[in-house]
């Protein structure tokens, strides 16, 4: 059993007509009637308020109406996966790409011809229509919004939430113009995407919609850290430490992140070393040098300091040479306590004086 025959018997034990069903769901006659013929498919029942009037009308038991079509919509969407998508309408391109920026609409008309009913005319249509949607829904309760709407698209009002509820099921595989005609013409003013991150900002009809613009993001990012770190700040005021820190280096300890810990002045000194020591990075090659170093203006004090051992001849080079550097210091130790061990102590004058 469905929707459409559980509504019919129901029509028939009450003696009602389809235009006194109509009257009561706020929705025009012709769509009970395509409702009840199966031409359309029952509206998703997490969309829209019909059910509740037309059970509430009919004395039927709450619920019992949205179970059925909810089981209905499943079986024929099944039916339906099968099907390969159908590009969209001409009249629905042209009207998405009428509302892009004007800076943006040749270069993405260019992909759209490219790729017919592709990604990105996929993910675009989309987005849309979920935003237009979500206004919808939040608005279908208010008589006053539906009815500017109306006037807006040259409907009326039941031809209007009839309108809603067949757009509320709407995606970009099966959008119709007159889903277009409707709600995506009189509500979005303009669109714009980033085709390098896939960002959107749409902005919608200001005079409907008091949260007019939206923006969505499609790529991942660092969530910005709105307090700097107090461990930080206090190694910054030492200025005998960080003193000669530059800006890109301090930018760097700016930008490191900890789970759950809080790291202490002395953590970051030693981190500013060891971003400084050549022997915690590999040199870059001579043609990276040449493309990186190529148009720079800055002074040679303005570069942090782990740019300038970027020249060195290797790693190994740099090990060696700091274990001639120690094994010398070692020797040269070893050679003054010899000496001073061998020497009688002399005492200056000066001491001399102090001891008198």
């Amino acid at each position: 059993m469905d929707v459409c025959l559980v509504i019919k018997q129901r029509l028939e034990e009450l003696g009602l007509e389809q235009r006194d069903l109509a009257a009561a769901a706020e929705v025009t006659e012709s769509y009970i009637s395509q409702l009840l013929t199966r031409k359309k498919l029952p509206p998703e029942p997490g969309r829209t308020d019909i059910y509740g009037k037309i059970g509430k009308f009919l004395k039927l038991p709450g619920g019992k109406l949205a179970k059925l079509a909810d089981h209905q919509r499943k079986e024929v969407l099944k039916r339906n996966l099968d099907d390969p998508p159908k590009p969209l309408f001409r009249e629905v391109r042209e009207l998405i790409l009428r509302k892009c920026a004007p800076g943006k609409e040749k270069q993405v008309r260019v992909i759209f011809e490219k790729q017919p009913f592709g990604e990105l005319e996929r993910l675009i249509t989309q987005k849309l229509l979920d935003v237009v949607k979500r206004v919808a829904r939040d608005e279908l309760e208010s008589e006053t919004w539906l009815h500017s709407v109306a006037r807006l698209s040259g409907r009326s009002y039941e031809a209007l939430r009839v309108s809603i509820l067949e757009f509320m099921d709407a995606d970009a595989f099966n959008v119709s113009v007159e889903n277009c005609e409707s709600f995506l013409d009189p509500l979005i003013e303009s669109w714009d995407i980033d085709l390098a991150t896939f960002g959107m900002e749409i902005v919608l009809n200001r005079r409907l919609i008091q949260n007019y613009a939206k923006k969505f993001e499609f790529v991942e990012t660092e969530l910005a850290q709105t307090e700097e770190e107090s461990g930080l700040k206090e190694f910054l005021r030492h200025q005998s430490a960080s003193g000669d820190a530059t800006e890109e280096e301090i930018e760097f300890l700016k930008r490191l992140r900890f789970d759950g810990k809080r790291p202490t002045p002395l953590y970051y000194y030693r981190e500013l070393q060891n971003l400084r020591d050549p022997l915690h990075f590999r040199a870059l090659t001579a043609q990276t040098l040449r493309r990186k170093t190529r148009g720079q203006s800055q002074s040679e004090g303005s570069v942090a300091p782990m740019h300038k051992y970027l020249e060195a001849d290797g790693i190994e080079k740099q090990l060696n040479g700091r274990k001639k550097a120690i094994q010398r210091w070692a020797g040269s130790r070893g050679n003054t306590t010899k000496k001073q061990r061998g020497k009688p102590g002399k005492v200056s004058p000066t001491r001399t004086k102090r001891l008198l």
